[in-house]
């Protein structure tokens, strides 16, 4: 996720993670009915973003992966983290908008 990006490409990538992962999460709370589950569930979908170790290596060789996996985030550019970012604040919003549509009387939600 490094490299050079101009402001443009970071306005939208950040606005893109926003509406995916808002998207998700909506779906998410109307068909499990569990209003924060994307926010709990984004660090997960944050380290397979940014980890390149398998997702068995932290359970068969966690002595490797875990090291890999805080240089990794500690290697992340303030960019890399306002995109992700970005995503983290859809995933809240999305259950935020999830309550509201509760209170609201939407049975659906």
């Amino acid at each position: 996720m490094s490299g050079s990006v101009s402001l443009v490409q970071l306005i939208i990538s950040i606005v893109l993670f926003f509406v995916m992962f808002f998207g998700i999460g909506f779906l998410l709370n109307m068909l499990l009915r569990m209003t924060w589950l994307m926010a709990v569930v984004y660090p997960v979908v944050v380290i397979f973003i940014i980890d390149e170790v398998s997702f068995l290596d932290y359970i068969f060789k966690p002595g490797t992966a875990f090291p890999a996996l805080v240089d990794k985030i500690l290697a992340l550019h303030a960019v890399d983290i306002s995109i992700l970012l970005g995503g983290f604040a859809g995933a809240i919003v999305a259950g935020i908008v999830m309550i509201y549509l509760r209170k609201a009387g939407y049975r659906m939600f």
